[in-house]
């Protein structure tokens, strides 16, 4: 093992969505604590540079990661020996005392990190994946807080907190404060997309939840990028009372300003909703039940998950917590609007008198 006291530079593999990054702060909290006088290397998104610049956090520098095969994938991305050749030439160079595989399983993962050079290279590691220095085994039914805090305690850091926590701003406040404008009225935001259709909750459902906050004095907000535009304008046309539509209007960082700002956030189990949680704000959010193993919040003082208990896929009837289906129908459209109103209110009523 290495010494605290020789740890110069630490990377740590973590190229995914906003959620996914969310739940390894924590982890990152514990080594910034460990190693003080080490610089913390994000091997990462170009978002993640976007929106770290200039916010406190345990990062202190983001590398943008290639194209890689089960590393970074996506639409118009392919893998590039050269650019890979050079990527991992220029990572030899940082001379890395700790390189950490936060990134999944490893099957692809840890073969990207131990081409790090790396004087130790540590992380999760499922039986078809190459060895590291150090692992610890990836079994997916564990909160992923907790598994990304299970590597950090692989090189001696120990947690210093448990909930992710992301800074605000006065540019993220500066950005989202033309678009709400005034008001007393106590905010509420909906969330009603997902990545996965399976998290998604109906839009009648949330329109109906949305309606009965509105007939008690809150306002409604719906933040979200395009591609949820189907999404957001369903939920919308299914509301009496017209909400306030702020599909593209915000960046990332106008989004982390706009939920700091609210009373409540309602949603899906979603990256934005994820944010919420970081940024300090109170939430009601469905899950899936297997989902929330992973994902959900850690504390119930200021968040309330609703659980559908749904096994079997709507379409073909395999258990999903056992097997897998390649459809993606709702596990969750089951949820009562009555729990998740009645969850809402009980969050929203813990609220100061001038918050509430």
């Amino acid at each position: 093992m290495i010494g605290p006291g020789d740890v110069r530079k630490v990377a740590v593999l973590r190229a995914n969505g906003l959620g996914d990054f969310l739940f390894a702060l924590p982890a990152l909290e514990a080594l910034r604590a460990a190693f003080p006088g080490a610089e913390i290397v994000l091997l990462g998104l170009p978002w993640h540079g976007t929106f770290l610049e200039g916010r406190p956090s345990p990062v202190h520098r983001v590398v943008v990661v290639p194209a890689a095969k089960g590393v970074r994938e996506g639409a118009g991305l392919v893998d590039n020996e050269a650019e890979l050749s050079a990527f991992f030439q220029a990572m030899e160079q940082e001379r890395f005392d700790i390189a950490l595989q936060m990134h999944g399983g490893g099957r692809y993962s840890n073969p990207f990190v131990r081409r790090l050079g790396a004087r130790l290279c540590a992380g999760l590691r499922t039986p078809d994946a190459v060895p590291l220095d150090l692992s610890t085994p990836y079994i997916y039914f564990q909160s992923e807080i907790m598994r990304y805090l299970e590597v950090a305690r692989l090189v001696g850091a120990q947690a210093v907190t448990l909930e992710p926590a992301v800074s605000v701003t006065e540019d993220d406040i500066g950005e989202c404060a033309p678009v709400l404008g005034d008001g007393d009225a106590p905010i509420v935001a909906i969330i009603p997309g997902a990545g996965d259709g399976r998290r998604r909750w109906p839009p009648e459902k949330f329109a109906a939840v949305a309606d009965g906050l509105s007939a008690q004095g809150c306002r409604i907000v719906i933040p979200g990028i395009e591609g949820e535009r189907p999404v957001i304008d369903a939920l919308a046309g299914r509301m009496r009372q017209k909400p306030e539509d702020l599909c593209g209007r915000l960046s990332l960082n106008g989004l982390a300003g706009l939920l700091s700002r609210c009373a409540l956030v309602i949603g899906n189990d979603s990256g934005a909703l994820h944010l919420a949680h970081a940024v300090g704000a109170r939430t009601v959010a469905i899950y899936w039940c297997g989902n929330v193993f992973t994902a959900g919040p850690v504390t119930r003082a200021r968040h309330r998950p609703i659980l559908s208990w749904r096994l079997e896929c709507p379409v073909c009837g395999v258990n999903c917590i056992t097997g897998k289906c390649d459809h993606h129908a709702s596990f969750v459209a089951d949820v009562p609007v009555g729990e998740v109103l009645g969850a809402a209110v009980e969050v929203l009523s813990g609220l100061s008198p001038a918050g509430r």
